[in-house]
C-alpha cells in the first residue's frame, strides 16, 4: 500500500481521500481511476504535495464499468442533439489533473515484456520472407543481370516506356491517392488498438500523446515502399537506356518522399471528417472511371498515339503530375517547368504533414474504435486465410453502396423465385453491375493488345482475359455466396441448397454472357465476328466456377502442411493454392487451351470446340459445386 493524503498514487488497491489512482479496482471518494489492475509495487507515488480538485463523475473515467463515453458520438449518426457541442465539453482539463506521463510510463513497463515477444514475432516473420525472397528470387535476379551485363537490348521496350511515361506516372500515383483514401474509410493511419481505445483514452490523459506517435509511425513506414519503388524505377530506366542509374534514383526520390507521406496525410484527413468520408463513398465509381481512362491513354501512348496537349494537363493537374515532372524530364521527356513543380509538391507535402499530424489528435473515440474492432477481426481473418470473411469486414466497415427501390413483377412460376431475387437484387445494388461492367472492359483492353495472329503475347493476353472476364462475372454471383456464408439463410426456399446454388448461376451466366456480346461488337466491326459467339459462350463456364467458389466452405489450411520434402520445398502452399482457386484455374485454363487451340481466324469446327469444351467445363463445375453445397449442409 502506498499513499498520502496528498499525494499521488498509482495502483491497484492503493488510494486515499486526496489521491488519484490508476486502476480499475483502486479509487476513493475524491479520486479518478485510470488504469488496468497494477501491482502496488509498479505504481509510482507522486508526493508533489498539490492538491487536486476532484473531477465530477462521469462515464469512462471509472465510474461506468464499460468504459463507454456517452459523449463519443457516431460521426454519422444525423442527430441533431448529437452534435451539440457542449456535450462535447472535456470532463477535466490539463490544469485539473494532468496524468499522461505517469499513464504512459506505467504502461511502458507493463508492456516491455509484450512488446519483446511481439519484436520476436515480427524478426521470425521479417527473416521467413527474406529466405524465401532469396531462395526463390535470387536465381531470376541473377539471370536478370547476367543478359544486363552481356548487353541485351531492352531499347525497345524503352521506347515505348518514354511514350507512356506521363500516362502511367500519373495512372501509378492517381491510384495510390484513392487507395489511401478507401483504406482511410476501415482503417487509416492512425489505427489504436482496441485494449488503448477501450482504456487509455477514457483516462485523464492527452489524446495527442496518444494519437499522434501512430500518426508519424504509419508516415514512417508509409516511406519505405517508396523508396523500394524508387530503387526499382530506376533500375528499370537503367536497364532501358532512358537514364543514367543516378540520375534515375535522384528525378524519382522526390516522388518517393513525398507522394507516401501525402498519402498519410490524405488517410488522415478522411479519418477524421465523416462529410469527407462520406464523398469518398460517392466519387469512388468516378474516380475508378478516370483511373480506366488513364489506363486507355497508356496503352494507347504505348502504341503511338500521343496527346501532348492531355499529358501537360496531367503533369500539372496535381501532385501525381508534379512528382512525374523530375523523372520525364530525366527520361528525356519535356518538363520545361519541373523546378516550380518539384517546390508545389515539397510545399504541399510539409503542409499535408502538418494537417495531418494536427489531426491525428482529433479523431473521435467512436471511429478509433469501430475501426481498431475492424482491424482485428481482418486481421484475425487473414491469418487463417478465410478472405470472404474479410471482405465482409471491410464492406462493413466502408459500406457496400447505396440501395435502390426497385420493383420486378413477381414470377408465378416456383422455379423463378431465386431467378428474380438474384435479378431484383442486382438491379437494387448497381454498384456490383458497375464492378462486372469495368472488369468487362479490362478484359476487352487486354483481349484488344492480344489481337496478332499468333505469339507468345496473343496467349498471355487471352489468359489475362478470361481471368479478368472471370471476376466481371464473380461480381455478379453475390447471392450464391451470401446463401453460403450462412446456409440458414436458405430456410426461405423451398428447393434443397444444391438446387438453389444451381439456380444461382442463371443471373450472373446470363448477365455475363451480355456483357460479353455487348464487349465483342467492335472486334465484329474491326473484322471478326467469331468474337460474338464466343465471348458470351466463356461467360457461361465463369458464373459455373464462381457458384463453386461460393460452395467452397472453409479454409482447408491444413493442405499448407503436408510433410512432403522437395527440393524446392513443401509444397503444401501450392496444393493449398490450387484447392482454393480450383474454379478460375480449372475454366480459365480449359478455355485459353481451347482458344490456342483454333486459328486467328476460327471457322465453324473450331467455334464448336471451343463451344463443347465450355459447355463441359459449366457442366463438370455445376456437377462439383452441388457436391460442395451438400456438404456444407451436411458440416
Amino acid at each position: 500500500m502506498a499513499g498520502a493524503a496528498d499525494g499521488s498514487v498509482v495502483g491497484s488497491e492503493a488510494g486515499t481521500a486526496g489521491g488519484s489512482v490508476v486502476g480499475p479496482e483502486a479509487g476513493a471518494a475524491d479520486g479518478s481511476v485510470a488504469g488496468a489492475r497494477a501491482e502496488p509495487a509498479d505504481g509510482p507515488a507522486s508526493g508533489s504535495g498539490r492538491a487536486h480538485r476532484a473531477a465530477p463523475a462521469a462515464p469512462g473515467t471509472g465510474d461506468d464499468p464499460t468504459g463507454d463515453d456517452p459523449t463519443d458520438h457516431d460521426p454519422t449518426d444525423h442527430d441533431p442533439a448529437l452534435h451539440d457541442p457542449a456535450l462535447h465539453d472535456p470532463t477535466w482539463t490539463v490544469e485539473d489533473d494532468d496524468r499522461t506521463p505517469e499513464t504512459l510510463r506505467w504502461l511502458r513497463g507493463k508492456r516491455r515484456a509484450h512488446r519483446r515477444q511481439k519484436g520476436r514475432d515480427l524478426a521470425v516473420v521479417v527473416y521467413t520472407l527474406l529466405l524465401a525472397v532469396v531462395g526463390y528470387g535470387s536465381g531470376y535476379a541473377f539471370h536478370f543481370l547476367r543478359r544486363v551485363e552481356l548487353g541485351a537490348d531492352y531499347s525497345g521496350v524503352g521506347a515505348d516506356l518514354q511514350r507512356a511515361l506521363p500516362a502511367l506516372f500519373t495512372l501509378i500515383t492517381a491510384a495510390l491517392a484513392v487507395l489511401a483514401a478507401r483504406d482511410a474509410l476501415w482503417r487509416g493511419p492512425v489505427v489504436v488498438p482496441a485494449p488503448s481505445v477501450g482504456w487509455l483514452l477514457a483516462q485523464p490523459v492527452r489524446r495527442e500523446r496518444v494519437l499522434r506517435p501512430w500518426f508519424r509511425l504509419s508516415a514512417g513506414l508509409a516511406v519505405v515502399p517508396g523508396l523500394l519503388v524508387a530503387a526499382g524505377g530506376a533500375v528499370a530506366l537503367r536497364v532501358t537506356g532512358l537514364a543514367p542509374l543516378g540520375s534515375a534514383l535522384l528525378a524519382l526520390l522526390p516522388a518517393a518522399l513525398c507522394l507516401p507521406l501525402l498519402a498519410v496525410a490524405v488517410g488522415t484527413a478522411v479519418e477524421r471528417r465523416a462529410a469527407l468520408a462520406a464523398r469518398v463513398r460517392r466519387c469512388t465509381p468516378l474516380a475508378v472511371l478516370v483511373l480506366m481512362l488513364l489506363a486507355a491513354q497508356t496503352a494507347l501512348a504505348v502504341r503511338g498515339h500521343r496527346s501532348v496537349l492531355l499529358e501537360r494537363v496531367e503533369l500539372w493537374s496535381g501532385p501525381w503530375g508534379w512528382a512525374a515532372q523530375p523523372v520525364v524530364a530525366a527520361a528525356g521527356g519535356a518538363a520545361p517547368g519541373r523546378w516550380p513543380a518539384l517546390a508545389a509538391l515539397v510545399l504541399l507535402t510539409a503542409g499535408g504533414l502538418v494537417l495531418g499530424h494536427r489531426d491525428a489528435g482529433r479523431v473521435p473515440t467512436a471511429q478509433l474504435r469501430r475501426r481498431a474492432a475492424t482491424a482485428q477481426t481482418v486481421s484475425s481473418v487473414m491469418w487463417t486465410v478465410e478472405l470472404r470473411a474479410a471482405r465482409l469486414a471491410l464492406l462493413d466497415a466502408t459500406g457496400s453502396g447505396r440501395v435502390h427501390r426497385v420493383r420486378l413483377p413477381a414470377p408465378r412460376s416456383t422455379y423463378l423465385v431465386v431467378v428474380w431475387r438474384d435479378a431484383l437484387a442486382l438491379l437494387r445494388a448497381p454498384g456490383r453491375l458497375a464492378k462486372a461492367l469495368m472488369w468487362t472492359v479490362c478484359a476487352t483492353a487486354a483481349a484488344a493488345l492480344g489481337a496478332e495472329p499468333a505469339g507468345g503475347r496473343r496467349d498471355l493476353c487471352t489468359v489475362v482475359a478470361l481471368l479478368l472476364g472471370y471476376v466481371a462475372v464473380g461480381a455478379l454471383a453475390e447471392p450464391a455466396r451470401l446463401e453460403t456464408d450462412d446456409v440458414r439463410r436458405a430456410a426461405w426456399s423451398p428447393f434443397r441448397l444444391r438446387t438453389l446454388m444451381l439456380q444461382h448461376a442463371v443471373v450472373p451466366a446470363l448477365t455475363g454472357a451480355l456483357l460479353a456480346l455487348v464487349a465483342a461488337v467492335p472486334f465484329a466491326v474491326a473484322g471478326a465476328p467469331w468474337a460474338l459467339l464466343l465471348w458470351p459462350v466463356c461467360a457461361v463456364p465463369s458464373a459455373a466456377a464462381a457458384v463453386f467458389a461460393a460452395c467452397r466452405g472453409p479454409a482447408r489450411t491444413s493442405l499448407m502442411f503436408t510433410g512432403v520434402s522437395t527440393p524446392v520445398g513443401d509444397p503444401g502452399v501450392l496444393i493449398f493454392l490450387a484447392w482454393y482457386a480450383a474454379g478460375p484455374l480449372v475454366t480459365v485454363g480449359g478455355l485459353a487451351l481451347a482458344l490456342g487451340a483454333v486459328p486467328h481466324r476460327p471457322d465453324a469446327a473450331g467455334t464448336g470446340g471451343v463451344a463443347a469444351v465450355a459447355a463441359l467445363l459449366t457442366a463438370g463445375l455445376l456437377f462439383f459445386a452441388a457436391r460442395s453445397a451438400d456438404r456444407l449442409v451436411r458440416r
